[in-house]
């Protein structure tokens, strides 16, 4: 007897998933985010989690492992590809992928802004309390989505929108301004109307739903609205407002638990960032207590940690010239480094499987244990 065909996502279905915590809309404009490589339709058995995808071990470990899709955080193609020659590594790469049917999809700079990504996961490995955006960069664009409901369903259609994203204003959910009235239509040859017969003015009693929709989810309610909604054809208007909605920004700022050392604080930052060495700028006993994280690069931002009244300022890459500045300032700086941002994967990926879960997908979601860290300290 044949195993029966496991219920697998496509790739789409995959990356929206993860767009529903990183819209792709978040991302910077100079970034290069989204399915690089690969088919969208296609069925997804495994999914990879790294933090880099233009690596030829990650490749290499997709490839045994069978896996349709690298979900990376740093890009395969970040610059227009001018040729592509097999006798080069990164054009060996690509004929990798594409020989094997491997999918490279990025999300980076969402992914770091996003609510529960990397930043705010990041904050957490720190047991960060008071948790607050460290520099703010988007607001969500909102929409005034209204659509006509016969008093039977209207409760089912407002459950619809609300659970799929609509109705949120601040710290509040399900909002709706709810009014009575009367729907008049006639329904022409051609139609199977739920209400009335072809060719004669129906009135039903309607009420007139009206919530907000954040731009970036706007199909995904419009289709749930749809879909909970009797009529054939379902009258909605859907229009853009003036206020903006929530805000997001790079980058964390909180209060430890305890204060510490900044000697002690590095010594936690490596053990909690799972790496054996730190760069440390600043007085080795100066009290930390408000600390600022921003995953990756994120030098430039130590102005923004300053005035957030944090004591240090933890991120990678960290030049010698913003370090020299940033102590000037009385800022103390933890660089533990670029990859850290690895520490993350194993939260993605519980928030990828509970969502396969969610939809009755059986994708299987790996973590990556290829190495690319490409510092050696000797």
């Amino acid at each position: 007897m044949s195993k029966p065909t496991p219920n697998l996502a496509t790739v789409r279905q995959v990356t929206a998933a993860l767009e529903e915590m990183a819209p792709l809309s978040l991302a910077e404009s100079w970034d290069k985010v989204g399915l690089q490589v690969g088919d969208p339709t296609r069925p997804v058995r495994k999914v990879l989690l790294s933090l880099d995808s233009n690596v030829e071990g990650v490749i290499d470990e997709a490839i045994a492992q069978g896996v349709d899709l690298i979900i990376a955080h740093h890009a395969m193609i970040f610059k227009a590809v001018q040729t592509l020659r097999t006798d080069t590594p990164y054009g060996r790469k690509l004929q990798k992928l594409l020989a094997n049917g491997i999918g490279v999809y990025v999300a980076h700079t969402n992914l770091d802004i996003a609510e529960g990504g990397i930043n705010d996961i990041l904050a957490s490995r720190l047991h960060l309390e008071n948790v607050d955006i460290l520099t703010r960069v988007h607001n969500t664009r909102l929409k005034k989505l209204v659509v006509f409901v016969p008093e039977t369903h209207h409760e089912q259609v407002r459950q619809a929108v609300s659970a799929a994203g609509a109705g949120w204003i601040g710290n509040y959910s399900n909002v709706s301004f709810n009014t009575p009235g009367v729907g008049m239509f006639v329904p022409e040859q051609g139609t199977n109307p739920y209400v009335g017969e072809q060719g004669k003015l129906e009135r039903v009693n309607e009420i007139r739903l009206e919530t907000v929709v954040p731009e970036h989810i706007q199909d995904r309610v419009i289709a749930a609205m749809i879909a909970a909604h009797p009529y054939e054809e379902v009258a909605y208007d859907l229009y853009p407002l003036e206020i903006m909605g929530k805000v997001f920004g790079v980058g964390r700022v909180g209060d430890l638990v305890e204060e510490m050392t900044l000697a002690q604080f590095a010594e936690f930052v490596k053990q909690q960032f799972e790496v054996e060495h730190a760069r440390v700028v600043g007085p080795l006993d100066r009290k930390i207590r408000r600390v600022a994280v921003l995953g990756g690069s994120g030098e430039e931002y130590f102005p923004d940690a300053l005035k957030q009244g944090a004591d240090v300022f933890v991120t990678g890459d960290i030049r010698y010239h913003y370090a020299q500045d940033a102590e000037a300032e009385g800022l103390c700086m933890v660089d533990p480094g670029h990859n850290t941002e690895k520490v993350c994967l194993p939260s993605l990926r519980a928030y990828l499987e509970a969502k396969m879960h969610e939809y009755g997908f059986e994708t299987e979601i790996l973590v990556s244990q290829t190495n690319t860290e490409p510092f050696r300290f000797v």
